[in-house]
């Protein structure tokens, strides 16, 4: 397993089994907060579900296909971020993330999304990070804001969260721009 420093108290972990615990120890306890922007939570009722999503990324990640990282933060599993794609034909990434709620707005998510897109493009040669969020999810939305993505579009009845059909507001930010911000 590897782990990658953000800052001192956080850390991106790469999925593994011992962390199906954690994740959904964090679900059971906040499924509907998670389930207004996520579809699978209302799936997410054992350490199976967990460590089937574990073994599949990690064969994703094998493949080249994707990385999944746990998000610790104070040596606590409390969120995961994700290349949910990486298209190395069109040198692109899609980022995906959560995070437990009682520790949203301390910048947890902004430094580690900022660190995976340092690895898209220093590491993997990518010209571009792309992010979907609900239109309405604006926390995410800021994290975008924040990192300099530019607001591509938004696609209408993108997604069914559990009943809600939601619009998607598409974030992308190309490498010239990242160097240019850094």
């Amino acid at each position: 397993m590897f782990t990658l420093d953000v800052k001192q108290g956080l850390e991106l972990a790469l999925v593994h089994p011992k962390f199906a615990k954690q994740y959904l120890k964090i679900v059971s306890r906040e499924r509907d907060y998670l389930s207004q922007w996520l579809a699978w939570p209302m799936h997410a009722y054992d350490e199976d579900f967990f460590l089937s999503f574990i073994k599949h990324s990690l064969h994703d990640y094998a493949d080249g296909k994707s990385l999944s990282c746990a998000i610790i933060f104070d040596g606590e599993v409390v969120g995961n971020i994700s290349f949910n794609s990486i298209n190395h034909e069109l040198k692109k990434v899609a980022i995906g993330y959560w995070l437990s709620c009682d520790l949203q707005g301390k910048g947890i998510v902004t430094r580690s999304v900022a660190k995976l897109i340092d690895i898209a493009f220093v590491d993997l040669g990518m010209e571009k990070v792309q992010i979907s969020a609900a239109v309405h999810n604006q926390p995410s939305r800021s994290v975008c804001e924040r990192l300099g993505f530019s607001l591509e579009g938004i696609i209408t009845r993108a997604e069914n969260l559990n009943g809600n059909i939601v619009d998607h507001a598409v974030y992308g930010l190309s490498r010239t721009t990242w160097v240019e911000k850094s």
